[in-house]
């Protein structure tokens, strides 16, 4: 029988009129990995926060090593092993990778100087990277990592504590399809060593892939629990939404329109030396796939204006269109949702009203004046065209869910004309009902007339909802799949610069 290392029994916590958790019951097991469910507003952050004493129980007793706990500080939950690697990254960016791991666990010497022992960090810290595969240093600054790097020095600093039990919150959000592997692989070592992990994520592909068991929150309660031999995706969705969810691929209403948007012999700062050509069509969504690094985010930042375009021209309906900034793309109908929504798509201390109105403000302006009118009327009009969910849009963006934030940045661009629109990552660390919506607001812009380049490192979302799927390699497109050559061996054989064999595996 299976020795119990941690057990949350009876969990509930109430807020002023809200219950975020309702006599919730949980287990983790040593060296298993408990895969945590449930669509955003669930619970399971609150859940977690619990567990790592951030916030206190309102009923409910913590358990670890027969040991009950009413509640725990952050310092008592590191003591008893419980360590986290946040979905969102925590991390001071003017430090070096070691610092990061380290921090407020710093090694010293020097006796009473108390001097911090950066060799020794960094020696410590270089096994880490290794073992995770990692391609940086531990004396790189961590303002000069990608967020996919990123995410893998918040697993080193879990890795570094000696945890018993770590909770990975979407710790793939930001990973490549290699990265990835690479993670479930550390995972697996994890459990053979007689680590836990509580697995949260909205990738059920993943869950399926790593986790023991399954427990399944909902509306702040547990509604089921899976085992390994009864998980598929049809089980897991019909816990977390209490419905079945249709399959991905929605058919465009009618085959894709002439014209759409063009791009020839485009040059990027990310790779100098190479072009890339580029086709998308009024009204297909063209999914945008390869590694991390292989130049597709420096693609979109410059066709929005954001990085300089080194050479080659973007056309639009056959029409060159002249990028310099990205006023001069929202003047030509070109709009970027940005991987980081947080950081470069909202302005999160404002409402969702002015954030849904600040790229446009000149046409809600008379006399140079806002009129807060007009903002309040087309600010509403997003809301409920997009299901927006929020009391009020007066409040700010910061409160809202991750799925709603995406939908806040969608509504800013909506309200406008677009003619060509760049996702960037549009689903990361969103549930799954909130997917399915996401999914159904692209396939209606394209179904408008919009060309719509989705870029995705999931590659469940590349193939399941693009109409054709161009991939990147090394800053150029090593080829495009149409829908009967999707298949996740092709997208992978053009993601590391393969050729596609001459019997290409047909889509399901």
């Amino acid at each position: 029988m299976a020795e119990t290392l941690l057990e949350l029994a009876g969990i509930s916590k109430t807020y002023p009129g809200v219950r975020a958790l309702d006599d919730v019951s949980l287990r983790v097991d040593r060296g298993e990995v408990l895969g945590l469910i449930g669509e955003n507003g669930a619970g399971k952050s609150t859940l977690m926060r619990v567990l790592g004493g951030v916030i206190a129980p309102s009923e409910g007793v913590i358990r670890i090593g027969g040991d009950d706990h009413a509640r725990m500080t952050v310092s008592e939950a590191t003591r008893c092993g419980i360590a986290f690697v946040h979905q969102e990254l925590n991390l001071f960016e003017n430090l070096d990778v070691a610092a990061n791991v380290f921090i407020g666990r710093e090694k010293l010497t020097g006796g009473p100087l108390k001097l911090v022992d950066n060799s020794e960090m960094h020696a410590r810290v270089a096994p880490l990277l290794k073992r995770l595969g990692a391609d940086f240093a531990p004396d790189t600054v961590v303002d000069s990592l990608s967020i996919a790097e990123r995410q893998m020095v918040e697993i080193a600093r879990a890795l570094s504590m000696d945890a018993r039990v770590i909770i990975m919150d979407e710790p793939t959000s930001s990973l490549t399809i290699s990265e990835t592997e690479r993670l479930l692989g550390v995972i697996a070592d994890l459990k053979a060593h007689g680590i836990s992990v509580i697995y949260i994520s909205h990738r059920l592909c993943e869950i399926m892939t790593c986790a023991d068991r399954v427990a399944v929150l909902r509306d702040g309660r547990t509604v089921g629990e899976l085992a390994r031999h009864e998980l598929s995706h049809a089980a897991m969705i019909r816990l977390m939404i209490g419905r079945d969810l249709n399959t991905l691929y929605t058919p465009p209403k009618q085959p894709p329109q002439p014209g759409g948007c063009d791009i020839s012999g485009v040059v990027t700062s990310a790779y100098p030396d190479q072009e890339i050509n580029l086709s998308v069509r009024r009204g297909e969504i063209l999914g945008l796939a390869g590694l991390v690094g292989a130049g597709r985010t420096s693609l979109a930042r410059a066709a929005f204006g954001i990085d300089p375009l080194l050479g080659g021209e973007i056309r639009i309906d056959n029409a060159p269109v002249g990028v310099r900034s990205p006023k001069d793309a929202i003047r030509q109908g070109i709009y970027l949702v940005p991987e980081d929504r947080k950081k470069s798509g909202l302005v999160l201390e404002l409402p969702i009203r002015e954030n849904v109105t600040l790229a446009n403000l000149r046409e809600y302006a008379r006399m140079w004046l806002v009129s807060g009118a007009a903002e309040r009327e087309v600010a509403q009009r997003q809301a409920r065209s997009l299901s927006i969910k929020a009391p009020s849009i007066d409040i700010e963006a910061v409160t809202l869910s991750g799925g709603n934030q995406q939908k806040v940045v969608l509504g800013k661009w909506l309200s406008m004309q677009p003619r060509v629109m760049f996702f960037d990552e549009p689903t990361r660390g969103i549930d799954v009902g909130a997917k399915s919506e996401i999914y159904a607001l692209m396939r209606d812009l394209a179904d408008r007339g919009v060309a719509v380049v989705m870029i995705s490192s999931d590659m469940e979302e590349v193939i399941g909802v693009s109409d054709r799927v161009a991939v990147m390699h090394e800053g150029a497109v090593s080829g495009v799949l149409e829908r009967r050559q999707f298949s996740e061996y092709n997208v992978l054989r053009l993601a590391i610069g393969q050729a596609l064999e001459t019997t290409e595996a047909a889509a399901p």
